[in-house]
This record gives C-alpha cells, structure tokens and sequence, in this order.
C-alpha cells in the first residue's frame, strides 16, 4: 500500500506540474501585502514623523502597506487627489485639510465614507473617545462619520521671550488681550525689533478662529453646517475693526503680512519677528530651529465683546478614503487595511506619540490621558504643550464656535486673502475688502449649491 500511494502522489504532482497547476502540489505562497497609496500634505519636520508612524503600523501586520507620498500643500493634495480620480489613478488615503471638508462630504462616489468603511469591513473604531469638535468637524449632519480625524490642530501664539525682554516686557506674560497686544507691538518697535508680529494661515487666524473666539458668525445657518444655502457673515463692525488694525499696523511697519497658507511660518524661527500667529502643529518645527527663548500663548481677543474669549476652533486636516476612479472601485484588501491603520492611529499610544511629537491636539480623550501619564506636561520643555487644548476648551461651544461647514471653501479662503492683500497695498479699507470678500464668496457658495443640489 506504501508503494501504490507513493506513485498516486507522484503521478498527481506530473499531472499538475502538465496543467501548470504545481501550486496544488506545493505550499500555498504568502499572498503580498495591498499597496495603499496615501498622499499627503505634511512637509518636513512633520512630513518625517508621519512617515515614522505609518512604517510603524506597516510593521505591526503583513496584511498592508501604507505608502506615504508628499503632494505639496493641502490646496495643492486636494486638486491632485481630483484630477487622480478623474484618471482612475486616486490613491487610497488622502489627507485633506479642514477647509476641503465640505467638498468632499458632497464628492459622491470618489469617496467612501468612513462609516461604511468600517462596517463593511466589521473593524471598530471608537468616535465617542474622540473630542467632540474634532469628530464632529469630520460628520456628516446625522453624526456618521465620514473622514478619519488625524492632525487636528488649533491657532495660538509663538513669541520671542528675547523680544519681550528687549522691550522692557514680562517675558512670561503674554498679552491677553489685542488691545494689550498693540501696546506690546508698539515697545517692541522702539526697542529696535525689526518686526513685531506677522502670521501665517491669515485667513484661518484672522477671519474663522476670530469669529469664533468672539463666538461671532462667520456664515449664516450655523456657518453652513445647517445646509449649502448659507452666505457669509464676515463684514461687520468687529472684522472691520480688526482687519483696519491689521492695515494700520502693516503701515506703522508693527506687522508684517507673510503670505497665504503656511508661507509666513519660517520668519519665527529664524528670528525675522517676534510674534506669529500660526498652528499649534508648528511646534514642532520652533522646537527643531529656534534659537532663542520663545513662549506659546492663547489667541488675543478684543477686550468689552461680549462672550469672549469663547473656544477656538480646528484645523489640520482627517483622512479620507478614496475610490480609484469612476470605474475603479477600491479592493476588499486595500478597504480592510485602511480600516486596521484607522484603528491603529487611534490606539492610545499611537495618539499620544502623535500629539506629543508633534505639537497637534490629542483628539482622543485616552491620547490625552497617555500623554498625561508620561509626565509630558511636567517636562520644563514642553512647557505650554497644553495651551492648544485649554483654548479649545474654553468656554461652552455654539454654532459659531463649533467649526465651518462651506461648499468651496478653500476658493472662498483664496479670495479673502486677495482681498485682505489688495487692502495691505493700499488699494481698499478694510470694509471695502470685507464686502468684496463676502461679494465673491457668496457667489461661490451659489455655484457649489447649484452643483451639488442633486446630491
């Protein structure tokens, strides 16, 4: 019987071997990992840090292969990420920044949406550990959500505690208010510093989190969480007030206009001025190349307003799923293995490290726990690591405090800024660039309704 069964084995592997099946007759190859695509928009330092999280969650399993891939500038990742769709080549992951988040809820079947995601796939992931103003920017009106809140971030101050030495200022006390801020801003200049305060992201800074921290409406109907025919709220008396300091400052050589996006960001650490308003996430980077003794403090806030200083509200950006094309729907693998690096970028520790590495909020309550529990707040070089999170937490949250929901928001961001720089070149007053930028919006507003009615 020995022999008999020795030639049917051997006449079997033959047979197989003849029909080019010899997969039957030898162990089963390893099935190769689903290549993940995930483009984002995290220049360096922070570029590198989430390369290093992404090669972690690429070691803790073989089932997936998340590649992360630079595409510029979050403005630039969301015309690429479309103009991929349209060819069939998206990639999986895509990180969008905040202001995206309107244009991809109604982006249809380029997307899917993370709740579906996850309950095709049966992982879990649990949104109620998240801060509500983090899970609640990335939902849909009903509460499902539809993109992976990552790095979520705030705006707050950077400042040089030499500067305010220099002017004869209390380096440990930030001005509170922006009347003391222009006070502050005036010594500076008479103690020599070249420029005393400039931004970056100035629409973020100076129109959204400024509405909000004066719990003031940016755009009727909720600022547009409470449906697409929402128009904007930015030209009255406490903008124009700002945005006409703003003007005097840049003419009284106090303030100096950096550019839109992150573009004004490297001034700071190299030394170029003294004060910058700019995201927390910056962190990270002042850490790296600062020279010099420099603080964080909350956003400034107009001394009489009534309810404020309210929370300031986020930025950074979530993650989204993507189709490949209109005829090229994602696979099982590559669905399942976003999912898993969802759920891994949620793990306590995972979202603890984040935060702590890199200056952005811990959205999660067990993240922030985590960090507590290392003694990261004690450190006397993490000082400040936690005003972010009191500034979110200040004050209850309203429907002006709670984030923006606005179809076209990223051309809405672009034309503010025009107007904001067509008014630092002397060309307008600030109510003037206040009413064209509500003009053009509403207009853009319009054309994504009209666009999108059906949907």
């Amino acid at each position: 019987m020995g022999e008999e069964s020795l030639m049917f084995r051997r006449n079997l592997m033959t047979g197989a071997a003849a029909l080019g099946l010899g997969a039957l007759a030898r162990p089963a190859l390893a099935q190769a990992p689903a290549e993940i695509q995930f483009w984002h928009g995290l220049s360096q330092p922070l570029g590198g840090l989430l390369e290093q999280l992404v090669a972690g969650f690429n070691a803790s399993q073989s089932r997936a292969k998340i590649v992360p891939v630079f595409r510029g500038s979050y403005p630039e990742t969301l015309v690429a990420a479309i103009a991929a769709f349209r060819a069939g080549q998206a990639p999986g992951l895509v990180q969008m920044f905040e202001a995206g988040t309107g244009t991809m809820i109604n982006a249809g079947r380029a997307i899917i949406p993370v709740h579906e995601l996850l309950s095709r796939t049966g992982i879990a992931v649990n949104f109620e550990d998240f801060l509500p103003g983090v899970r609640g920017y990335f939902a849909a009106a009903d509460g499902k959500q539809m993109s992976m809140p990552f790095n979520s971030s705030t705006t707050i101050v950077y400042y040089s505690k030499d500067a305010f030495r220099q002017a004869g200022l209390n380096p440990d006390q930030f001005p509170a208010t922006w009347q003391g801020v222009e006070e502050a801003l005036k010594k500076m200049k008479a103690a020599g510093v070249a420029v005393p305060l400039s931004t970056a992201w100035p629409t973020w800074v100076h129109v959204e989190n400024f509405s909000a921290i004066h719990d003031t409406p940016l755009a009727t109907l909720g600022n547009g969480f409470g449906g697409m025919n929402t128009e904007l709220s930015i030209n009255n008396p406490l903008m124009q007030r700002h945005w006409g300091n703003l003007i005097n400052w840049s003419k009284d050589g106090l303030f100096r206009y950096g550019g839109r996006n992150s573009d004004g960001e490297p001034l700071f650490p190299s030394g170029g001025c003294a004060i910058m308003t700019t995201s927390s996430g910056f962190r990270a980077r002042v850490q790296r190349e600062a020279q010099f003794r420099w603080g964080v403090a909350m956003l400034p806030y107009y001394e009489g307003v009534r309810n404020a200083p309210a929370n300031s509200i986020i930025g950074g950006a979530s993650l989204w799923v993507m189709n490949g094309g209109p005829n090229a729907p994602r696979s099982e693998a590559e669905q399942r293995g976003i999912a898993e690096f969802f759920a891994y970028t949620a793990k306590p520790d995972i979202a603890g490290k984040w935060h702590m590495d890199t200056g952005y909020l811990p959205i999660t309550r067990s993240g922030f726990d985590y960090a507590k529990s290392t003694g990261f707040y004690a450190k006397p070089e993490n000082a400040g690591a936690d005003v972010p999170i009191e500034q979110m937490l200040r004050g209850p949250t309203t429907e002006n405090t709670r984030g923006i929901r606005l179809g076209g928001f990223v051309q809405i961001r672009d034309i503010m800024s025009e107007e904001m720089e067509k008014a630092f070149q002397g060309q307008q007053n600030a109510e003037q660039a206040l009413a064209a930028s509500v003009t053009r919006s509403n207009q853009v507003l319009r054309n994504f309704e009209r666009a999108n009615r059906a949907g």
